[in-house]
């Protein structure tokens, strides 16, 4: 073999060197490729028709690792060599580059070699590309947006000089044709957003059209690693999450709280996630939760009966159970929508109280938090605008803060005051003591526990609240009185104060 890469000891893997680049395209070090190469039935690798194909290829880490396991599962059906490693490299490994850049980059690593057809590469191809391919590919536009992948034409339709960033894996409606042919394996880490012209960094995920364009392709198995805020749908998600929550055929998932422990020094709000879809088995999931060097494991459906939620981690579920006995309503019947009063971030008033002047509650970066403008501009919720009620913010990150806040705290909100697009409203309620009431309960690592098992990023919308269940706010709530009233044990509410920092 002309240079035989795959049995040489790498100290440092220059793979691992590169594999946190960006949030947006990040490399797979080869400890997790390897991982997830162990999802699958290992004898797919000692049977030489077996076919893997890599979507979205960046390092060729995938190629590279599976290439190895192949040289070493075929070594007694094809003796030889070189001819074990044509028959693996021009028959059974195929992958598709994002960027020009990344297809040199996995050729060097796959075939050892820039150019597939080079002196030094491992197999003798005829062409440069050899199996892993990269083709220019334009976004289609309409009203200003890609139809396929939801770029914004503004930022993406730019000159040939620039990348633009339109992957052919996921611009088209027939992906098989890409190849014409048939894979027995998809596995991947596929590019996770795209800006889509809206305000501030505003980006469109576009990670589950890998997925979602890899079933189209009707592999035996698929494997993708991909960010994690899916469990709690969203922009553009929300089809996703349904759809996968509800396959039976994703049969492992390895969840990541923190995607730092996973992609060492890369900061994805939500965390990590990377599952194994099986085309001919269904069942139950085995879910392996992973938080700060600590994981369960637990063989469990996607969803609990009765409920609409991904339970992240395993020692919440018998929690989530005991309070789902206690039928009633959930609190997030109390909270409002986005804008509760239809003023968004940019709202502003007079710095001063004045007649038919109410208060309006904004950024606490402006002036001490609080604004007047005419009570006449409220268009909307005026009930809610009459009455007490609880203001909190609707975003609250809190990065390497382990326990957790979850949520900001909360503060009074009195009768005929608003708030802008920064808080959410939570009433109406009757009188200022149910509003303190309800401030005991928010405050409870109870409540926010709760809170945490489906707030995945710094948004906090309404959703959020989906699990927490209702209460008699005629009375304040301490956390022992919750455990109490929820009969939870001593290993359920070590567990809950092990992830949730006290409020004062």
């Amino acid at each position: 073999m002309r240079n035989n890469l795959y049995n040489t000891i790498y100290n440092p893997d220059v793979l691992s060197c590169i594999a946190n680049l960006s949030n947006d395209e990040v490399f797979t070090p080869p400890v997790i490729a390897n991982k997830m190469l162990d999802l699958l039935p290992q004898e797919l690798f000692c049977d030489p028709k077996t076919t893997f194909l890599d979507p979205a290829c960046k390092s060729g880490v995938f190629l590279r690792e599976i290439a190895k396991r192949l040289l070493k599962g075929l070594e007694t059906q094809i003796p030889d060599l070189q001819e074990r490693a044509n028959h693996i490299f021009k028959k059974q490994l195929y992958g598709i580059s994002i960027t020009e850049l990344t297809s040199h980059l996995s050729r060097r690593s796959v075939y050892c070699s820039k150019t597939a057809n080079g002196n030094y590469s491992v197999a003798d191809f005829e062409t440069i590309d050899g199996n892993i391919r990269f083709k220019p590919i334009e976004h289609t536009w309409v009203n200003g947006k890609c139809k396929f992948c939801g770029a914004s034409k503004e930022k993406y339709n730019r000159g040939d000089e620039l990348e633009s960033h339109a992957y052919e894996f996921i611009h088209g409606a027939k992906p098989e044709e890409i190849f014409k042919m048939k894979f027995d394996v998809i596995i991947s880490n596929p590019p996770y957003q795209l800006s889509d012209g809206g305000a501030q960094a505003s980006a469109r995920p576009i990670y589950q059209l890998f997925v979602e364009q890899s079933k189209k392709l009707n592999p035996r198995f698929l494997v993708m690693i991909i960010p994690a805020r899916w469990y709690a749908g969203g922009k553009g998600l929300d089809d996703f999450r349904d759809t996968m929550l509800n396959d039976k055929r994703v049969r492992y998932l390895a969840d990541y709280f923190d995607a730092d422990e996973c992609f060492p020094g890369v900061d994805i709000a939500g965390g990590i996630c990377y599952f194994l879809w099986n085309r001919d088995s269904e069942g139950d999931c085995t879910i392996d939760s992973r938080r700060h060097e600590r994981n369960s494991v637990m063989v469990r459906p996607l969803i609990e009966n009765g409920g609409d939620a991904f339970i992240r981690f395993n020692e919440a579920v018998s929690i989530v159970r005991k309070v789902r006995t206690e039928k009633g309503s959930s609190f997030s019947s109390l909270v409002s929508s986005r804008k509760p009063f239809g003023f968004d971030t940019s709202k502003r008033g007079r710095n001063k109280p004045f007649e038919k002047g109410v208060k309006l509650y904004v950024n606490k970066n402006t002036t001490e938090g609080v604004e007047y403008i005419d009570s006449s501009e409220v268009k909307i919720n005026l009930e809610l605008f009459a009455q007490h009620k609880v203001y909190i913010s609707r975003a609250y990150g809190e990065r390497d803060a382990f326990p957790y806040w979850v949520l900001g705290t909360p503060f009074y909100g009195e009768k005929y005051s608003c708030c802008s697009e920064t808080y959410l409203s939570i009433g109406p309620l009757s009188s200022r003591e149910k509003a303190e009431n309800v401030m005991s309960y928010i405050r409870t690592r109870f409540f926010r526990f709760l809170v945490l098992l489906i707030k995945n990023t710094q948004d906090a919308p309404r959703r959020v609240y989906n699990l927490v269940p209702m209460q008699d706010f005629s009375r304040p709530w301490t956390d022992a009185e919750l455990y109490k009233k929820y009969k939870l044990t001593k290993d359920e509410i070590a567990f809950i104060e092990s992830m949730i920092k006290p409020m004062e």
